[in-house]
């Protein structure tokens, strides 16, 4: 009697084919200071898969910032490949970097990075504006980006009238509401206390649950545990990498 396979019977068991939607090959940055280099990163290899939560965690001078940097396309390598859903962007122009930023990254910064006399609808509404988008379509996204993070009651205030927890939440609706490939994180918490930081921290939690991929750069290992791996720089280079097998709710 022929078997049927196991994976016939219950089709959750198929496996699902990773995507890799970014892959760094042996990325090295050097900087050039009064004759003296500087080795940033040094022989770097890193693949993110699509819907992965990666941490990057490591003391300070470790190359962390660098790095997300060069993932953001804000800085270039000096050598290596850099590969963006299967695109080179290592050698990009200025402007080219500026186009693929603007439509398939979102960036969620340490302080806020918000426009001050824009309000909040604004502030969100701003990178759409640049991709040329219809307002009809960036209202709408915009709408749905503020309701997201619980923020819609907020949408005609200006940044300074609210507080630092509810700033963050508004840049991450900015970074969100374009759909980008991936999100970057930089210290997302590094401004907040400890309650303000757990509400964002929980808030990116459903974002990756949502199916967002996510790169955060972060001091506490606490927040570093949430994530699905982590990666650990010293000294421009990955030390150590693992799964995060026991993650917090």
């Amino acid at each position: 009697m022929e078997t049927i396979p196991q994976n016939d019977l219950n089709p959750k068991l198929v496996p699902q084919p990773e995507q890799t939607l970014l892959e760094m090959q042996g990325i090295q940055k050097v900087f050039l200071t009064d004759e003296v280099e500087t080795h940033a990163l040094s022989d770097v290899h890193l693949k993110v898969q699509k819907g992965e939560w990666l941490a990057i965690i490591g003391p300070s001078g470790s190359g962390k910032t660098t790095l997300l940097a060069i993932l953001g396309l804000l800085d270039t390598p000096t050598a290596g490949a850099f590969l963006l859903d299967g695109k080179p962007v290592q050698d990009l122009t200025p402007s080219e970097r500026a186009h693929v930023r603007n439509r398939h990254i979102g960036f969620i910064f340490q302080s806020f990075n918000l426009i001050g006399d824009l309000t909040v609808f604004e502030n969100v509404e701003l990178p759409l504006t640049y991709r040329g988008m219809a307002a009809d379509e960036r209202k709408k996204r915009v709408e749905q980006a503020l309701e997201r993070v619980g923020m819609s009651h907020r949408a005609r205030h200006m940044p300074g009238q609210l507080s630092g927890g509810q700033q963050q939440r508004v840049a991450v609706a900015r970074a969100v509401a374009g759909d980008p490939l991936i999100l970057l994180a930089d210290e997302p918490t590094g401004n907040l206390d400890s309650k303000n930081g757990q509400s964002v921290m929980k808030l990116l939690s459903e974002l990756h649950r949502a199916g967002s991929t996510l790169i955060m750069v972060t001091h506490d290992p606490a927040y570093a545990r949430l994530a699905t791996r982590t990666v650990t720089l010293f000294d421009g280079r990955i030390v150590d990498e693992g799964q995060n097998l026991a993650r917090e709710a």
